[in-house]
């Protein structure tokens, strides 16, 4: 451990107030550091700051300076991209490469902002009649809180003040305890960033909850960015209403895997498999739903219970591990009841659980789980687990495959496979979800954007829609004197 606890970043320095607490290694159940854990004091500090630089700086005006902020800073990420990858892996537990590729995405999501900057500042003419014009011109709307989870804290959080910052926004970054010392190394990198003027970008990470009901809440901050559980974002909807502010919310996912009998299973299983252990099966994507046709039933059930069986779990930085472990043991409690409550109405083809292995017992490891269910009713379709399980459905052509796969409350992603183009398609049209992989699953882009719809939110995180979420169309109107 260091001497010093991470602290806080605000206002442009570093602030050691609030409950000094310990990170763990979900891997060994060892801890790693020590951090300052945020409250209502050091909230409110970043808030002012944050509204002092909005309303005292030319930030919100100055389009060159914003861009050139965001391309320097996703330098500093790649300067310093390795060390937060393995405090990533180290106190997340996601794998060293996967760790890896969230930096990556990261400092592109900066780069891609950058230019955003620098196109999102055109508004349009018009003269309605003769000698009377209007223009608009679109605007920052303030402060920016952004509320992210532990599962992604480098990109779901980098992301979304990117745009804000791109915007003309001033941000306020909220990121939870699970992950602090990996913020503690994000913090450090915008601090290496010269060009952030001081208060533009505050960074803080919280124990409790304190600081996300102030972002929510206060009037000084005028849009909230929030990823996490449909269940928090509802109460994140209702309370932000008192203030009428600005929403973007991507919550939880139930992402159904269609299946078609033309597949080639052997070609396809890599990524079924891929899809319930990547991240660690933490993650609103993750593959949750196998939705076979009955032709290919049996054979794709022998064979996906065979790869998830053989899949090995170990370490995070181990390069032999296929899958690190949850986040920490009250995650591997709640996924293990989920399991064995579904075992009384679903039948286990893979039982999956905490591993028997002694070197693996200080940590939060969880084997693969995989359920058979006939009824789309059953608690473990409708819940969002978060973890490594999936359940096994079969259907029979393409209208039950389709009332299937929308038969949850999530609409974030879905996958269809088939040799058939025109299927893929057919189909992904008529699923009711923000994302459609065709003939994959999970690749990603930060270019275009996809919103989602029921439980799953609202709101761009990508795509030129991210940037206009934090931004107005201010219109001007001019009549020539008639003489």
């Amino acid at each position: 451990m260091t001497s010093t606890p991470a602290g806080n970043w605000i206002g442009g320095q570093w602030n050691f107030g609030g409950e000094v607490l310990e990170s763990l290694d979900p891997s060994t159940g060892q801890v790693i550091d020590a951090f300052h854990s945020a409250g209502a004091t050091e909230g409110a500090a970043a808030i002012a700051a944050a509204r002092t630089a909005f309303d005292t700086t030319d930030w919100s005006r100055n389009a060159e300076s914003r861009a050139q902020a965001l391309l320097d800073l996703a330098g500093s990420l790649e300067r310093n991209g390795e060390d937060i990858a393995t405090m990533i892996a180290r106190e997340n537990g996601k794998l060293l490469w996967e760790a890896r590729a969230e930096v990556r995405m990261a400092a592109e999501s900066c780069k891609v902002n950058a230019a955003r900057a620098r196109l999102q500042v055109f508004g349009q003419a018009v003269e309605q009649a003769p000698g009377v014009y209007w223009h608009n011109v679109p605007e920052a709307v303030g402060v920016a809180g952004v509320i992210s989870p532990w599962n992604g804290p480098v990109l779901l959080s980098v992301r979304s003040f990117a745009a804000a910052l791109a915007a003309g926004c001033t941000a306020v970054v909220k990121l939870p305890a699970q992950t602090a010392l990996v913020t503690a190394l994000l913090s450090r990198t915008v601090a290496e960033t010269t060009s952030l003027p001081a208060g533009v970008l505050n960074i803080v990470t919280e124990a409790a909850d304190e600081v996300a009901p102030l972002l929510v809440g206060s009037p000084d901050v005028d849009v909230v960015s929030y990823t996490g559980s449909t269940r928090v974002g509802r109460v994140v909807a209702a309370h932000a209403a008192s203030t009428v502010k600005r929403l973007c919310l991507e919550l939880g996912g139930k992402t159904p895997l269609v299946i078609f009998d033309d597949v080639d299973v052997d070609a396809i299983l890599p990524v079924l498999v891929s899809s319930c252990t990547f991240m660690n099966g933490q993650y609103c994507g993750t593959g949750a739903r196998v939705l076979v046709q009955r032709k290919l039933a049996d054979t794709l059930r022998s064979k996906l219970s065979a790869a998830l069986e053989a899949i090995r779990v170990g370490p995070a930085l181990d390069p032999a591990s296929q899958l690190g472990p949850l986040i920490d043991k009250a995650a591997v409690a709640r996924v293990d009841n989920i399991v064995e409550q579904a075992s009384a109405y679903g039948k286990v083809l893979v039982r999956g659980g905490v591993p028997a292995d002694p070197e693996l017992a200080g940590g939060a490891f969880f084997r693969p789980a995989l359920i058979e269910v006939n009824d789309v009713d059953a608690p473990v379709v409708q819940t969002e687990v978060f973890g490594p399980v999936q359940t096994f459905e079969v259907f029979d052509g393409e209208a039950d495959a389709i009332r299937r796969a929308n038969a949850t409350e999530f609409g974030l992603s879905a996958s269809v496979f088939s040799r058939d183009e025109y299927r893929v398609r057919r189909v992904g049209r008529e699923l009711r979800v923000a994302n459609v992989w065709l003939n994959t699953w999970g690749i990603g882009t930060q270019l275009m954007a996809g919103d989602p719809v029921k439980q799953s939110g609202y709101g761009s995180a990508a795509g030129s829609a991210a940037v206009e979420t934090y931004q107005h169309l201010k219109r001007y109107g001019a009549a020539q004197p008639r003489h």
